[in-house]
């Protein structure tokens, strides 16, 4: 057993040795992590340890810039552009199971039943508050929806993957990436807008004219206003998929925001259709909540949340 010391200055631990290897394989400790074994008190890096031991290469690629080891839980940085990024995730990843990932999410629901309804209503009533803020809110909820939904992506990954986590850790949008997860916000909603306008636009230009004119009655739309807006929900519904994953690939992977939108839409391209049955079939299960007056889906939406998690596991090579 062993237990290191994140760039954070905390003890993670005692883990064993292959929970370890596998914090290195997803750069979440490196070459120069502090680590000691159980039962002494020796202090060493995980790079002197012979069952740890890397080539130098790599050792010297994983090292931070500033000498100090990125947390246990944290991803360093991906290197490489973008098409060298999805490839090398693509590489770990493996064909989604859907059921499967329906089922390992009720396992985790199970067994961790208060704390992620805890934390998913502690994270809505603050997007409630937000967006209740007189004249900001509607801007806090655009700049601030990626921020929200980063941290408590976060925290469910560290349930799912046995990592140290506390409610606060829901937060962690705010302070481990919380300008590319505000700008891939921003980014995506004005991207949707714009695929949007073209085929909406008629159908919002006849509402207008019916409120200018003073009009009672429910606008008189043209065949070709309906048929636009049934064309403009198959690119929408496309990128909305396409881009489920990309606030957790910011603060999981390190990705910049377009980068991030990018890489996730490559990887979900290619299983497009298991995301979206992911997403259909989760969706219908938190929606079951709606039935126990209302109430009941704070207890269904992380069902939700950890399928579609566990997808992104699956498409990026994450535990299984």
């Amino acid at each position: 057993m062993y237990t290191i010391i994140g760039g954070d200055g905390k003890e993670y631990g005692p883990v064993t040795a292959d929970k370890v290897r596998e914090w290195m394989a997803t750069n979440r400790a490196n070459a120069q992590t502090r680590i000691k074994r159980a039962g002494t008190d020796s202090w060493t890096t995980v790079g002197m340890l012979p069952e740890f031991g890397a080539p130098a290469s790599t050792a010297a690629a994983a090292e931070p810039s500033a000498g100090a080891s990125p947390p246990a839980g944290e991803a360093a940085p991906l290197a490489g552009s973008i098409g060298e990024i999805t490839e090398a995730l693509a590489a770990k990843g493996r064909p989604i199971d859907v059921f499967g990932c329906l089922g390992r999410s009720f396992e985790l629901w199970k067994a961790n039943l208060l704390p992620l309804v805890g934390a998913t209503v502690v994270m809505m009533l603050v997007q409630m508050a937000a967006g209740l803020i007189p004249l900001l809110g509607m801007l806090a909820g655009l700049l601030l929806n990626g921020v929200f939904y980063g941290g408590l992506y976060y925290y469910y990954l560290g349930k799912m993957r046995g990592e140290p986590r506390t409610l606060g850790d829901i937060f962690a949008g705010f302070s481990k990436a919380f300008v590319p997860l505000m700008l891939a916000s921003l980014l995506m909603a004005l991207l949707i807008f714009a695929v949007m306008a073209p085929f909406f636009g008629p159908f919002f230009f006849e509402i207008l004219k019916a409120v200018m004119a003073g009009s009672q009655e429910p606008p008189d739309l043209s065949g070709a206003s309906v048929g636009m807006i049934f064309l403009g929900i198959i690119p929408v519904l496309y990128l909305g998929v396409s881009w489920a994953f990309t606030f957790v690939l910011v603060i999981d992977k390190g990705l910049g925001p377009w980068t991030a939108m990018e890489v996730g839409r490559r990887l979900v391209t290619r299983q497009w259709f298991r995301v979206f049955f992911v997403f259909l079939f989760g969706t219908i299960i938190g929606c079951l909540g709606l039935i126990g007056l209302i109430i009941g889906v704070v207890f269904t939406i992380p069902l939700l949340i950890g399928s579609v998690l566990y997808a992104y596991e699956d498409l990026t090579g994450g535990k299984a």
